[in-house]
């Protein structure tokens, strides 16, 4: 199913895009800004135990034409095939995430990331990090301030490897570390299994979105929605049941959720929200 061709018109359509098809740093920072507010992240497949596919039909039937949202491999791998489409020269990374870790922590290479080489200059892109995605590619440059629609970041080189850095709240946030070494469908494939099926993924045992919009951040992680002005104003909100819940899923934060019957009954069997009604 690899041979599968890549339906550009298709995601075009996806995620709202009728501009430019050219592979120009200016097309380039219209994408990285339109696909994280049309295409949700979400884990609704590993939650209800369905496969998670990363081939090109999987990818095009599910995110593409399906009207679904994924996680970092999918999103990801999306994003490269339409680039690589348009004629940019991109390939795929891997990242160890720091997000709630220590700075010295020890974490799988979990993450997947972009890597476009455009006008002699090296950038990073990414769409597929949850509530702290990227809203515009970052230029490879260490230590200088990088203002995006959203946050400012900057990408810190450590020794061997590069930290992406988020000023939240005034202080800056390691995301991720990741290195240059290039990774291939395969390798993501390994960690696309384990992150899908390993009883011990969080992956498995809660429920994650997020979705950017032009003025904020929708973020959600079990029974809490949190919303992330650019303002710096965050508002939070309970959530009470089930249908309370699949009801967010599927307004706030643009989400088909696949079987909703199946979902409210998880939702209940893992006890994700304090109460049903």
């Amino acid at each position: 199913m690899n041979d599968v061709p890549f339906d550009l018109d298709a995601y075009f359509a996806r995620i709202g895009h009728a501009g430019s098809g050219q592979a120009s740093l200016d097309t380039l920072k219209t994408l990285h800004f339109l696909h994280p507010q049309a295409i949700p992240f979400e884990n609704m497949d590993p939650f209800l135990g369905r496969p998670v596919g990363l081939d090109v039909a999987s990818l095009q039937g599910k995110i593409v034409l399906g009207g679904r949202g994924g996680y970092c491999f999918e999103h990801n791998l999306v994003f490269m095939h339409a680039l690589k489409a348009l004629g940019f020269k991109v390939g795929g990374l891997a990242a160890r995430v720091l997000w709630g870790q220590s700075e010295d922590a020890i974490t799988a290479r979990s993450h997947m990331l972009l890597r476009v080489e455009l006008d002699g200059h090296t950038y990073i892109a990414d769409v597929g990090f949850g509530g702290l995605t990227l809203t515009a590619p970052l230029l490879l440059k260490p230590g200088r301030e990088q203002k995006t629609p959203h946050e400012t970041f900057r990408i810190v080189e450590a020794g061997d490897h590069f930290r992406l850095q988020a000023l939240i709240g005034g202080d800056w946030r390691s995301l991720y570390r990741f290195d240059l070494q290039p990774h291939y469908e395969v390798d993501y494939s390994v960690a696309n299994y384990f992150l899908s099926n390993n009883p011990a993924s969080h992956f498995l045992t809660s429920v994650i979105a997020a979705r950017a919009a032009p003025d904020r951040r929708y973020a959600l992680r079990g029974d809490r929605l949190s919303i992330h002005h650019v303002d710096g104003r965050t508002e939070q909100k309970q959530i009470a049941t089930a249908a309370e819940l699949a009801d967010t899923l599927e307004g706030q934060l643009g989400i088909t959720i696949p079987d909703r019957e199946a979902f409210e009954a998880q939702v209940r069997e893992k006890k994700i929200v304090e109460t049903s009604i």
